[in-house]
């Protein structure tokens, strides 16, 4: 298991920093294509809470972007610009082009990353990655949350793992690099379906991951769920024993971009250890000798 960190610094021979993004595009499990409400701990940001909202061009977000870390990143950081809201490839091709090539030709940045669904790389989309990939490393990471086809309807994921393992085929053979997102703790959910996920990532070639708990946020199905008293969430030692497992599954080689998420504070309910980022990064660190 490789850190991100280290990742970065072997690949880019410096440390990097993500400017996140947010543009035009919603979610198939949202407009109705699929479904509607999308899944159930989404906020109507789509995960994008943290992303620049600063200006309406991607040129103006990613340099409000990397404004805020300036500093703190020192002059021989990278960037990486970092689709992050929804669903950036739903979407037409053309737009997706427009904005990857902005995004590529913006001072700084050295990489580009782009969040979506596997049911949304549709051939002409891939050609638009492809020669993405062909410009500068290519990340595109893939809400999977869970191999559980079961737990994915209940969680209105809306597409079957099978498409999943579609997706990373197709983007490893466009030379991208692939991250895929987990979340441990969703309803219902036993520690060896979390671990089952991990080794469907893991044999479908994942090159990164990134692990999260399940958080409830305002204004979503869970948060409705978890005040009935119908979802159980995760302790912080509870959490970290199921990472800590998922990690002993993972190739050499496979790099772990997140040990856990953090939601935005102002709209995070439960579990309240997120809240305290500090501590948190201080307890992996320890616990995994980071």
């Amino acid at each position: 298991m490789i850190t991100a960190n280290r990742y970065f610094r072997d690949t880019f021979g410096h440390k990097m920093y993500k400017a996140s993004i947010a543009v035009n595009v919603s979610c198939p499990n949202r407009d109705g294509s699929k479904g509607t409400g999308g899944c159930i701990f989404c906020s109507e940001g789509g995960s994008g809470e943290f992303a620049a909202r600063g200006g309406n061009s991607v040129t103006e977000q990613i340099r409000k972007a990397i404004g805020q870390v300036k500093d703190k990143a020192g002059k021989d950081a990278g960037y990486i610009a970092y689709f992050q809201s929804f669903t950036s490839t739903y979407c037409s091709p053309d737009y997706l082009e427009n904005i990857l090539s902005e995004a590529s030709s913006c001072e700084g940045i050295e990489a580009v990353s782009v969040a979506t669904r596997p049911d949304c790389l549709g051939p002409e989309i891939l050609e638009v990655l492809g020669r993405q990939a062909e410009k500068m490393p290519l990340f595109v990471e893939l809400g999977l949350q869970t191999s559980s086809d079961e737990t994915a309807e209940y969680i209105n994921r809306c597409y079957k793992t099978d498409e999943y393992l579609e997706a990373v085929k197709a983007l490893k053979a466009i030379g991208a690099n692939v991250i895929t997102h987990i979340i441990f703790g969703l309803p219902g959910e036993t520690k060896d379906m979390m671990m089952d996920t991990v080794r469907t990532c893991v044999n479908a070639g994942s090159d990164g991951y990134k692990f999260t708990c399940l958080y409830v946020l305002e204004n979503t199905v869970l948060e409705k769920l978890w005040r009935e008293n119908k979802v159980e969430i995760l302790e912080m030692e509870e959490y970290f024993d199921i990472v800590e497992e998922a990690v002993k599954l993972l190739p050499e080689d496979a790099v772990v971009h997140r040990f856990t998420g953090d939601g935005p504070k102002k709209i995070l309910l439960a579990p309240y250890w997120t809240k305290n980022k500090r501590q948190v990064v201080n307890y992996i660190n320890r616990r995994f000798g980071l």
